[in-house]
């Protein structure tokens, strides 16, 4: 068994008290979750710290940690005293524990022995995986390495259609094996989405940007979208402002549950940078036939001023 050193963990001394262990563990939470932090060990980093918490708050869990010693962290180390104590001369089982499952059993004293040979379930598993909006919107299958006591195995696991970013799925069974005939473990995945060049997401409502030329805008036009099941028809209204969101129903991200959400075009309008010399002619010609204020608002008189005599 090899040793972490949870103070470090957690940056605090060894005579930290309990509010300094609160406040450095959501202080290293924060800046390490995995849904905030994209440095590539902040994973590990984070649970690195919810380990060292779990063991430091607890009063029997951190008396029986400090009883260790200070090995240098990573290093191998033998039963303690402790353990000989609770279990005699047979230290059956100290093998199958990790380091959470020893301090548990240390700190329960000299009914450890009995209690850590009961029925006990499996260790519980979390990981992130990051999937494309496609795999979220069919359904997908992969395959999981996982490390435990028995070495590292593989897992295929089935993402459902319609799952969300920051939905968590649960594994059931599927995590540490458990000891003296108790259950296995889960596991627990986060769902992440990877970055989309075209759409972004709202739960199953999906968005993306539209540029239209301003003739389309103002006439009205039929173009190719695209949706995640392939390109459709949309239909521009006449008139159509800058702004504006065009709904096609149920043409976002699938839903075992229900019907799929909506996709939403956000409207741009644009301009070609440069124009030829037709062209300038013609917006020249309707810049002189148009008659619609668009600052109209901008010469209104402003209700809070004094009107000028």
């Amino acid at each position: 068994m090899k040793y972490k050193d949870y103070y470090a963990a957690l940056d605090i001394p060894r005579d930290a008290n309990l509010d300094q262990i609160k406040k450095a563990y959501r202080k290293l939470a924060r800046q390490h979750h995995p849904d905030v932090s994209k440095a590539p060990d902040a994973e590990a980093r984070f649970k690195e710290a919810a380990e060292a918490y779990a063991t430091l708050k607890n009063p029997e869990k951190r008396a029986a940690y400090d009883a260790l010693g200070q090995p240098q962290p990573g290093e191998e180390f033998s039963p303690p005293p402790q353990w000989s104590h609770a279990y005699g001369q047979d230290a059956t089982g100290f093998g199958e524990m990790n380091l959470e499952d020893l301090l548990a059993a240390m700190g329960q004293g000299r009914n450890a022995g009995a209690q850590a040979r009961r029925p006990a379930p499996g260790r519980d598993y979390e990981d992130t995986v990051h999937i494309s909006l496609r795999d979220a919107h069919r359904g997908t299958d992969l395959l999981l390495s996982l490390g435990d006591l028995s070495g590292e195995r593989k897992l295929t696991v089935t993402i459902p259609v319609g799952v969300i970013a920051g939905q968590k799925l649960r594994l059931r069974g599927k995590g540490g094996p458990g000891r003296h005939g108790g259950e296995s473990g889960d596991i627990y995945l986060h769902i992440a989405f990877k970055p989309d060049p075209v759409f972004r997401t709202d739960r199953h409502d999906l968005y993306f940007d539209l540029t239209l030329a301003p003739w389309e805008a103002a006439l009205g036009a039929e173009l190719e979208v695209p949706t995640l099941d392939g390109k459709v028809l949309l239909t521009i209204p006449p008139g159509t402002r800058n702004g504006r969101k065009l709904r096609l129903r149920g043409r976002g991200l699938g839903n075992l549950r229900g019907m799929p959400g909506d996709l939403y075009a956000t409207v741009h309008i644009d301009i070609a940078p440069t124009l030829g010399d037709r062209e300038r002619v013609l917006y020249e010609e309707l810049a002189t036939l148009s008659s619609f204020d668009f600052r109209g608002h901008l010469n209104q008189e402003n209700p809070h001023e004094p009107s000028k005599p």
